[in-house]
């Protein structure tokens, strides 16, 4: 239903009063371990005397904040897509106040699955589990024959090298500096990504596919995304890394990775590996047992602790908890997969540009599409190539709704019964 011009006004005041209480829950940050946190797990590890790592999480007081926010959504329109995008950003973000005050302790891992979800979800569709998905993955990445990798896919590029390489592909898209690349010799993880900065961890290696992923997934969907949302004359706070958004975030920036060719098999094991890890430590493994089985999975030391350390972010370590984030990204890629073929069936493709104005939800782009024609929303003004290349994209999309009405069991007996010899007594 239309919103007057007064009405507008009150939900952009409502909106810019939200921007202000959610920059102040920053959830990654205040649950990130710092580096010396590894260095010292690993000292002791090496000398053959490891110790589950701790960290000594400050304490929050966010009662103003999440005052702030139940006013905020006692005064949305409950009836009007504003209102609703309003209320229910309201009520994540309060989870997330909640999840802060509560770091360090076992009440991190309710509030971080009502935020993220758990590993045992089924997808989309009544789908396999999430967990279920992981494990297909991880087994056809450990069935690859080495021997087919090419020589591109082994070498090494230094964070040095890769900064310097992002740095002009970005500048390129951009045509002007808007998202610098750095390098961070305190970051655990690989890479991060904000709305005008690109963090790469000092003295990490990286493969020729990590450029391209960094590319697609973090800088032309996460800060992409960002710089889109911050433009909104209504919804700012689309500028923001809403928990809420987190499983569209991470699902279009996966499929942007693979629509573009720039994942790889091994990628998809390591995001699936964290998933398995997530349910490992909610069944009990504490981080050693989490750390040596990513270990045991192929991963170095080095990086086997940084993806232990994402599972239990702002959680005790010795077993039982877990922060549940990683969970969301075969999730995401899937639901969101299934919503770009929908909106191709449908015929509703530029739904699918609409998930670039912002950082929000399948459902947000869904209730807030009638509000683009009048201007309360904004279309992006920077789109991915793959996106805006709308011929491109449909072709792909519709390819791939006609072949996934194939089912490979059904077909399997065919191709085997071909490559028998014809006299074959099995033929």
């Amino acid at each position: 239903m239309p919103l007057t011009a007064p009405e507008i006004v009150h939900h952009a005041a409502l909106d810019a009063r939200l921007v202000r209480v959610a920059r102040g829950l920053r959830l990654l940050h205040h649950a990130s371990w710092p580096a010396a946190v590894q260095a010292r797990f690993l000292s002791d590890w090496r000398r053959g005397q490891p110790r589950l790592p701790r960290h000594d999480y400050p304490r929050h007081d966010f009662s103003e904040s999440r005052r702030e926010l139940a006013a905020i959504s006692a005064a949305a329109d409950p009836a009007h897509p504003l209102g609703i995008y309003l209320r229910e950003s309201a009520h994540s973000w309060d989870t997330t106040a909640q999840l802060l005050e509560s770091l360090g302790t076992a009440a991190v891992t309710t509030h971080s699955i009502a935020l993220y979800g758990e590993p045992d979800a089924p997808l989309p569709g009544n789908g396999p589990s999430t967990c279920e998905a992981a494990r297909h993955f991880i087994t056809i990445a450990d069935e690859l024959d080495p021997a087919l990798l090419a020589p591109e896919e082994q070498i090494d590029i230094s964070a040095t090298s890769l900064q310097l390489q992002l740095q002009g592909d970005l500048d390129a898209f951009f045509g002007e500096r808007l998202v610098e690349v750095v390098l961070d010799p305190e970051l655990i993880a690989k890479a991060a990504a904000g709305a005008s900065r690109i963090r790469l961890r000092s003295g990490a290696a990286y493969s020729d596919y990590d450029r391209h992923q960094l590319l697609h997934h973090e800088a032309l969907v996460h800060s992409l995304t960002a710089i889109n949302g911050r433009a909104q004359p209504v919804l700012a706070s689309m500028g923001l890394s809403s928990p809420r958004a987190t499983a569209t975030q991470e699902g279009l920036a996966v499929l942007a990775e693979q629509i573009t060719g720039s994942i790889d098999i091994e990628r998809m094991k390591r995001v699936s590996l964290r998933i398995e890890a997530v349910a490992m430590a909610l069944d009990g493994a504490d981080f050693l047992q989490v750390f040596e089985w990513f270990l045991a999975a192929g991963q170095s030391p080095e990086e086997s602790f940084s993806s232990a350390q994402r599972i239990f972010r702002g959680v005790p370590t010795d077993g039982g908890h877990a922060f549940t984030k990683d969970t969301v990204y075969l999730r995401g890629l899937i639901s969101v997969h299934t919503f770009f073929r929908w909106a191709l069936r449908e015929r509703r493709l530029p739904l699918c540009r609409h998930l670039f104005a912002g950082k929000m939800t399948l459902g947000d782009a869904l209730r807030l599409e009638p509000l683009y024609a009048d201007g309360v929303m904004a279309a992006p003004r920077w789109l991915p190539r793959w996106v805006r290349r709308a011929n491109g994209l449909a072709g792909a999309l519709a390819f791939s709704l006609f072949a996934n009405r194939i089912r490979l069991d059904a077909i399997s007996d065919v191709f085997q019964a071909a490559s028998l010899p014809v006299d074959d007594p099995r033929g």
